[in-house]
């Protein structure tokens, strides 16, 4: 490796993008296209990114596998940035395995730590905690462990862990200034920000606050029967019952338990769960029916009885029943949810993450368009969406230093 190279992988070892970049900003020879491209990537044009590693790794072809291994990853890196997220793992695990046969280490465990944030981006929580359990964070640098301790946040705060999350954050946030790269600092900033930002709000016998992760934590725990719209689920401790794909029962449950302990009467309950302005002996009898299909489903929970005027939730051996919803419910919130890290995504992307159809998310799209909450740009596959003020956390790219030759 010559010199003007291994200066500029240090400078982008240690943060120095314009340093890198300015030593290698005529190379066209294949580590100088690779290290062009990482640097391209921290400075935001990722399409110039992509198209120099593409360059570089046809560059190195076959007769160099290690090198173009790298750059596949930071290509997918890349992708991963951009929330191309379908068959983005593919790539992540051919390029490790190439790595790993050749002794890359550091790289290698990047791969793996890349394939766990896109578990993670996805939902796969137990492959995103597998991916990660390989990886052993210390024995690289501390750069590397902010992303390592990032994602083992963002695990313990989807499992609503707060306490697992303080300590991955905390662990980061060391790590972060040992390695003395600001992009790190803000990145883990951001995802305390959130931490300490309500998560859900409570309905508990007419009253209604917000609720932070460690409230939350603690509120599971209890003997309390919780109707948990944010995951339409019922639960009491490790007893669940889920409603996810019965949103009538869902609205039925939620309409109770926000009463109780009294009851709801089959008028309120009528508009509640079918919109009905005006109930007939048809509503009634759906009324009927659902109710009989909630007593079915929520059995080992609590049980549902019919009083004069309407229906009352009766739960089983617990001290109070309470509502946890999202911190601001609205149509197509899961869609938004996303959209808020501030990245650009594709409607397969979005698809994908929520684990619904492209065509549902197309739908929730142009109705978030018309209402001016979100705006795309590009056309056909190329099609990206965002929402106009980019709140949230943006994701700093995190590739190790190239060492295209090393």
């Amino acid at each position: 490796m010559d010199s003007l190279i291994t200066a500029a992988a240090q400078a982008l070892a240690a943060g120095d993008t314009l340093g890198a970049l300015n030593r290698v900003a005529l190379r066209d020879d294949p580590p100088g296209l690779a290290l062009r491209g990482i640097a391209m990537a921290r400075m935001g044009d990722l399409e110039r990114a992509r198209t120099l590693l593409k360059r570089a790794a046809r560059a190195f072809g076959s007769k160099e596998p290690v090198a173009r291994a790298r750059c596949i990853v930071a290509e997918a890196e890349i992708a991963l940035v951009s929330r191309e997220l379908v068959g983005s793992i593919e790539t992540f695990d051919k390029a490790r395995a190439t790595l790993d046969r050749h002794g890359d280490r550091l790289n290698a465990a990047h791969a793996r730590y890349l394939a766990a944030r896109y578990f993670l981006l996805i939902g796969k929580l137990d492959e995103a905690g597998r991916t990660l359990a390989s990886v052993e964070a210390n024995r690289y640098p501390p750069a590397f462990s902010v992303g390592i301790e990032l994602v083992k946040a963002g695990i313990a705060m989807r499992r609503i862990r707060a306490r697992e999350a303080r300590a991955a954050l905390e662990r980061a946030e060391h790590a972060a200034r040992r390695a003395a790269i600001p992009a790190l600092t803000t990145e883990v900033e951001d995802l305390s920000s959130q931490l300490n930002a309500p998560a859900a709000r409570l309905v508990a016998n007419g009253w209604v606050r917000l609720l932070l992760l460690d409230d939350i934590e603690h509120l599971l725990a209890s003997e309390n029967l919780i109707i948990d719209s944010c995951r339409q689920v019922v639960r009491r401790r490790d007893q669940i019952v889920s409603l996810r794909s019965r949103p009538v029962l869902s609205a039925l449950v939620r309409a109770l338990a926000e009463a109780w302990p009294g009851d709801v009467p089959r008028a309120a309950l009528l508009a509640h769960a079918f919109g009905a302005r005006h109930a007939d002996d048809s509503h009634r009898a759906r009324l009927r029916v659902e109710i009989g299909r909630l007593r079915d489903v929520v059995r080992p929970l609590a049980g549902v009885r019919a009083t004069a005027e309407g229906f009352r939730l009766e739960p089983h051996d617990t001290s109070d029943v309470v509502v946890l919803t999202p911190p601001v419910e609205e149509k197509h919130a899961d869609v938004l949810a996303l959209l808020a890290d501030g990245e650009t995504w594709s409607s397969s992307a979005l698809a994908l993450a929520l684990g619904t159809s492209q065509r549902t998310v197309q739908r929730a799209l142009e109705d978030l368009a018309g209402a001016q909450k979100v705006q795309s740009f590009g056309h056909g596959r190329a099609r990206r969406w965002l929402m106009p003020a980019a709140p949230g956390f943006p994701t700093s790219l995190l590739l190790p230093a190239p060492l295209p030759n090393g």
